[in-house]
């Protein structure tokens, strides 16, 4: 069975303006969409072209603190919980309104001389609130270890540490976002590591490495990779956060198997 393509609207599509791409992406046959942050338009505004264009909303981020001054998430920052849970709510609103299954809380960035362990306590502490309030609305709350490459100093860095947050918590609605171009960068062995962290998988991105184009683009098969999840029956959303090489339309013949059409 193909999986379920969600084009990422803060990646594709930056020809147009961003309530252009649902239209765009739909056009192009995608039945979901995810992207970054959509605390800059009103939640009924984007539910509106949700509804129009018969999308679902498969993912979006938490605030993740001030991004203009280089903050990348606030869960794991020791002293601003109160800031995190102030996120919390805002991104329960916005996924009620939406009606986003899951949302991703962002670690943060470690700062110099930063208590490696009391950022990790911190994380933990946020983290197990997090899910607890996001069942109450049957709401996934997912992690995503990012590299540090294109972030350096992000606290949570492998599938490794992840997994093992994600098992200390014990939350069943505490998943891994499996990102493949960063998993590629920090860890690689795409294919056995999909297959140990199959059970704990909530939501799974692609680009290709190490430009972070189109994913038939570069050194890692990661087609393959999505075989395989297909084959473990893989039954959430893959988002394409990647760069297109050129437009978004020109790269999408990779994804014409999905029922995505150019």
């Amino acid at each position: 069975m193909p999986l379920k393509l969600a084009a990422n609207l803060s990646w594709l599509y930056q020809d147009i303006g961003f309530m252009e791409r649902f239209a765009a992406a739909a056009g192009h046959g995608f039945k979901a969409v995810e992207f970054l942050f959509p605390y800059d338009f009103a939640a009924a505004d984007i539910a509106a072209q949700l509804k129009k264009h018969k999308l679902t909303q498969a993912l979006f981020n938490l605030p993740p603190g001030d991004w203009s001054k280089g903050e990348r998430g606030l869960a794991a920052l020791p002293g601003r919980e109160a800031d995190f849970k102030a996120a919390l709510e805002t991104a329960m609103g916005y996924a009620a309104t939406l009606d986003c299954a899951r949302v991703h809380a962002m670690s943060g960035l470690i700062t110099p001389g930063a208590d490696l362990s009391a950022m990790r306590r911190t994380y933990v502490d946020n983290l197990k609130r997090a899910a607890e309030r996001a069942a109450k609305d049957g709401r996934d709350v997912v992690i995503e270890p990012i590299n540090r490459r294109d972030i350096p100093g992000y606290f949570l860095n492998t599938t490794t540490e992840g997994a093992a947050i994600i098992a200390e918590i014990g939350a069943p609605n505490l998943k891994l976002q499996f990102d493949l171009y960063h998993c590629q960068i920090t860890e690689g062995d795409l294919v056995r590591r999909a297959e140990k962290l199959f059970p704990v998988i909530g939501h799974v991105q692609i680009a290709g490495n190490p430009e972070r184009n189109e994913p038939d683009i570069g050194e890692a098969n990661h087609l393959h990779v999505l075989g395989v999840l297909d084959r473990l029956g893989y039954a959430g959303y893959v988002g394409l956060e990647y760069k297109p090489k050129t437009t978004t339309a020109a790269g999408l013949g990779w994804a014409k198997p999905y029922g995505i059409s150019a």
